[in-house]
């Protein structure tokens, strides 16, 4: 299982290319996101609190969905959940029985 460090180690990467894309291309492009947090800061977001892999899922499926038919509007990065198990739907407390 990887650290939290190991993580956030492999984050980097995604993280230096949406900063550059930021600071260099997205002026040139004009603002054009329906959303609140704007689908770089949303990814930005989603990189510096989940796993690259979970980060990468949340991002694409923002970018998806930010088209012309869709309404927009307010859409946080899902908050860290320690504690819950996303296969079974319980959580660590609730125990077997």
């Amino acid at each position: 299982m990887m650290s939290m460090s190991s993580w956030k180690f492999f984050n980097q990467v995604p993280i230096v290319l949406i900063k550059f894309y930021r600071a260099f291309l997205s002026p040139l492009l004009g603002p054009s996101c329906k959303y609140f947090p704007t689908c770089s800061s949303y990814a930005l977001e989603a990189f510096q609190r989940h796993n690259f892999f979970y980060a990468s899922w949340l991002t694409v499926w923002r970018v998806l969905r930010c088209n012309p038919f869709s309404k927009g509007g307010f859409d946080p990065v899902p908050p860290v959940s320690v504690n819950k198990n996303k296969f079974s739907g319980k959580t660590k407390e609730s125990g077997n029985g």
